[in-house]
C-alpha cells in the first residue's frame, strides 16, 4: 500500500514539475523555450514599435481583452505569449521612445530588466531571513552604502519600499508616533491615537506631492493636518514662511509636529533650501522629511550635486530609484537618520520573526517595512551600479538636465509658445499660444487658450504621436515635457512643437 502512494506521489510530482523551474530536464527545457519565445515576442512587439503608441481607441482594446480573459480554451505558452504581445503589449504606452514624455516614468536599463527576471525567478520575500537569505545580506548593505552617500551618520538605516507614496507615508507616520512619544509619552502603536492628536499639524508647501496629504487620512489626521503655505517667487519652500507659519499655528493651540520639503517637485523640479530649512526644523525641535524621490539622483552628477546640501539634515528622507536612476517599476528606498525610531512601528510575530531570531543574529527586515511580503528589488539597483557605475548615472543625468535647457531655449524664443519658468531639473512646463486664434479672458481665465492646451495633449495621444503631460499652473491649463529618456535629442523636440502647430483644434 505504500508503494502504491509514492509511485502515485513520484508521478504527481513528474507532472507538475513542467510547470515550474526545477532541476528536471523537461523544466528547464520548457524554462528555455518560453524565455526565448518571449524574448522574440517583446523584441518584435515593444522593442521595434516607432511610436509612443499605437493609436488604437480604448473601445476597440477592452472589447478584445474582455474576449481574451472569457475566453475559456486552454492554449499553449507560447500561444498565450503570442496574444500578449498582439494585444496588451504592441498597444502599451512605449515609454522607450523618444517622445514618450509625459511622467517621471523613465525607459529602464538593461541590467535592470535583466535583474527582474532573476528576482522573478528566485520570488524571494524580502519580510524574514529565511524567505530570502542572501537578498537581506545585499538589500542592507545597500541602504548603509546610500546612507552613507547621504551623509545621514553612524546611526542610520533604511528599507527598500515600493516608491515615494510609501516613503512618505513612513515619513509622516513615524514623525506622527515620534511626536506622541516625545510630547505625551503616549505609544500610538499600544494606545492609539492620542486625545491631543487633532492638534497635530505637518507643514508644507503648496506644491508637495499629493502622498503628504493622502498620509495625513491615512494615519488618522486628516487632511484639516496639512497646512500647506505659500512658495516664494522661486517656487521655493522657506525657512522665513515656515517660522512664521509655525508660530501662527503653535498661537492657535497647535502642535506642529513635521516639515515636509521636496527636493525635485513633480510638475517644476524645485528644489528647496534643503540647508535652511533643516536648520530651522533643528531651532523648532521638530521632524524634518525630505521628499527627494526626483531630485535625489542628482547626487550622482557632478554639475548639480550642490542643489541636495542639506539633504544631510533630513530625519527621513524618501529617495525612488524608478526615476532618475533608471530602474524599473517599482524601487525605492525610505532612509531614517536614527535607527532607533523604526522601534516605533516594529513588531514581532512567532511565525515570522521572532526576537529570537535576532538573538542568534538571524536579520528579519519586515520589522522596518509596513510590507509583510516585499520583492528583492534591491539586487536591479545593486546590479546597474557594479554594471554601470555612478558616473555613467551622473553623465545620463546631466544630459537631461542640458537637453530641457535647450528645449528650454527653444520654447522662450518661439512666439507660439509660453514657458512658465525656466526649469530647475528635467521638467518643461509651457503652453501653446496660437497667434492666429483669438483669447477670451473672463474671470481670470484664458478660456480659448486652457481648451487649446486641452486638446493638444489628447490629440497627441489618440493618433499616436506623443505622449505628453498636462497640468495647471497659476490654475491655467499648462503641458509639460519630462524629459527621461538619453535618446531622447533636441531634434524630437523641434518635430514635436512642428507636430503640436501642424494639429487641427477647435476655438
Amino acid at each position: 500500500m505504500n508503494s502504491n502512494i509514492n509511485s502515485s506521489f513520484l508521478n504527481d510530482k513528474r507532472v507538475f514539475e513542467q510547470y515550474f523551474l526545477s532541476n528536471s530536464f523537461i523544466s528547464q527545457e520548457n524554462f528555455k523555450d518560453s524565455m526565448a519565445t518571449v524574448q522574440s515576442m517583446l523584441l518584435e512587439r515593444f522593442g521595434s514599435l516607432d511610436k509612443s503608441y499605437s493609436g488604437e481607441s480604448i473601445l476597440t482594446l477592452q472589447d478584445r481583452i474582455k474576449q481574451m480573459i472569457n475566453s475559456s480554451s486552454s492554449k499553449s505558452v507560447n500561444k498565450v505569449i503570442d496574444e500578449v504581445g498582439e494585444v496588451i503589449v504592441q498597444h502599451s504606452i512605449n515609454i522607450n521612445h523618444p517622445l514618450c514624455i509625459a511622467h517621471l516614468h523613465c525607459p529602464p536599463l538593461l541590467s535592470s530588466i535583466i535583474a527582474e527576471v532573476i528576482i522573478g525567478v528566485m520570488n524571494q520575500s524580502m519580510d524574514s531571513w529565511d524567505q530570502s537569505g542572501t537578498a537581506t545580506l545585499v538589500e542592507q548593505e545597500l541602504i548603509q552604502w546610500f546612507c552613507k552617500k547621504y551623509q545621514l551618520g553612524n546611526l542610520a538605516d533604511g528599507i527598500f519600499t515600493s516608491g515615494g507614496t510609501q516613503s512618505n507615508f513612513m515619513g509622516i507616520l513615524l514623525a506622527r508616533d515620534n511626536a506622541a512619544k516625545k510630547l505625551f509619552n503616549w505609544s500610538i502603536a499600544k494606545q492609539g491615537l492620542p486625545p491631543q492628536a487633532h492638534r497635530f499639524r505637518i507643514i508644507c508647501s503648496k506644491d508637495a506631492h499629493f502622498s503628504v496629504i493622502q498620509s495625513a487620512r491615512l494615519l488618522g489626521l486628516g487632511e484639516q493636518s496639512v497646512v500647506e503655505i505659500p512658495i516664494d517667487e522661486n517656487q521655493h519652500l522657506t525657512a522665513s514662511a515656515v517660522e512664521k507659519y509655525f508660530n501662527i499655528l503653535t498661537q492657535q493651540d497647535l502642535l506642529p509636529i513635521a516639515i515636509v520639503c521636496t527636493a525635485g517637485t513633480t510638475d517644476l523640479g524645485s528644489i528647496s533650501p534643503l540647508q535652511e530649512l533643516g536648520r530651522c526644523a533643528k531651532r523648532l525641535d521638530i521632524w524634518f522629511h525630505i521628499d527627494a524621490a526626483f531630485g535625489g539622483a542628482l547626487l550622482f552628477s557632478q554639475t548639480h550635486r550642490s542643489k541636495l546640501i542639506g539633504i544631510e539634515l533630513a530625519d527621513s528622507l524618501t529617495i525612488d530609484f524608478h526615476k532618475l536612476f533608471f530602474q524599473s517599476i517599482s524601487c525605492g528606498i525610505f532612509l531614517l537618520k536614527n535607527n532607533a525610531h523604526f522601534d516605533l512601528m516594529k513588531i514581532n510575530v512567532d511565525y515570522l520573526n521572532p526576537e529570537s531570531n535576532a538573538e542568534v543574529g538571524l536579520p528579519d527586515l519586515v520589522s522596518k517595512s509596513i510590507q509583510t511580503t516585499r520583492r528583492f528589488d534591491a539586487l536591479k539597483i545593486y546590479m546597474s551600479l557594479q554594471v554601470h557605475g555612478e558616473v555613467l548615472l551622473g553623465e545620463i543625468i546631466d544630459y537631461l538636465i542640458k537637453l530641457t535647457a535647450n528645449a528650454a531655449k527653444l520654447i522662450a524664443s518661439s512666439p507660439d509658445f509660453e514657458l512658465a519658468t525656466p526649469p530647475i531639473i528635467n521638467t518643461l512646463v509651457f503652453r501653446y499660444i496660437p497667434s492666429n486664434i483669438p483669447n477670451n479672458k473672463k474671470n481670470g481665465y484664458w478660456y480659448n487658450y486652457n481648451s487649446i492646451n486641452d486638446q493638444v495633449r489628447l490629440e497627441l495621444l489618440k493618433t499616436g504621436q506623443a505622449v505628453i503631460g498636462f497640468t495647471k499652473f497659476h490654475k491655467q491649463s499648462y503641458l509639460k515635457f519630462t524629459l527621461m529618456n538619453p535618446m531622447t535629442n533636441l531634434s524630437d523636440i523641434k518635430g514635436l512643437l512642428s507636430k503640436i502647430r501642424e494639429l487641427p483644434l477647435n476655438e
